[in-house]
């Protein structure tokens, strides 16, 4: 009993640990591209969750930002090809 108490302790707090981030991204035209930026994008370590949308042209994203950075993900998303927007 006691492992499962720990384990239900230990992933709530990597839950609470976790950042999200909606990111403008131009270049994707389909959904084969955005599977391209989910594919690229969940094969790194520390991303938890990535929604690509072409007709928005956004990208969000869920991180553990001890394992990964924003620049991390937007150098993968430029790696396959497509511009991430710097919107401030």
């Amino acid at each position: 009993m006691g492992c499962v108490i720990n384990n239900i302790i230990y992933t709530f707090l990597e839950i609470l640990m976790i950042e999200s981030a909606a990111l403008t991204v131009t270049g994707m035209k389909c959904g084969g591209c955005e599977n391209n930026v989910k594919t690229k994008l969940m094969g790194l370590d520390g991303v938890k969750a990535v929604i690509a949308s072409s007709k928005d042209k956004t990208v969000k994203v869920d991180f553990d930002p001890g394992k990964t950075d924003l620049n991390v993900i937007s150098q993968a998303i430029t790696e396959v090809g497509y511009t991430v927007v710097d919107d401030k």
